[in-house]
């Protein structure tokens, strides 16, 4: 879903017309009207207004739920880290620290062997 999309969407859900949400937002109708039209991107400083007016986070905004976020067994797994003792959840941490240098490190090489290649 775009972001025009994702505006219009919230828009109607909250059951407002674009002056309504223009006022919220603080800024004028013909701007909610060009955003809703994907004449122009909202700046960051309007997605924050959008996001505070509307009790949003901007991530809802700009990407789509399976965007952002870990999978749900990722999930599963960080809320059973989460009743971990502190020490073991600072061992949980270093695991997966690990394994993300890992991951980066494996990735830049075979980046920078094929940029020779």
């Amino acid at each position: 879903m775009t972001i025009q999309q994702r505006l219009i969407t919230l828009r109607r859900e909250r059951d407002l017309t674009q002056q309504q949400m223009a006022d919220a937002i603080g800024v004028h109708v013909n701007q909610v009207r060009r955003y809703e039209a994907g004449a122009t991107q909202p700046s960051l400083e309007a997605l924050r207004k959008i996001a505070v007016a509307m009790s949003v986070t901007i991530d809802s905004l700009v990407f789509d739920e399976e965007e952002r976020g870990p999978d749900e067994q990722l999930r599963l797994q960080f809320e059973a880290i989460s009743h971990l003792s502190p020490e073991e959840k600072q061992v949980v941490k270093k695991l997966l620290d690990g394994m993300i240098i890992k991951y980066q490190s494996r990735k830049w090489d075979t980046t920078r062997q094929a940029a020779k290649g």
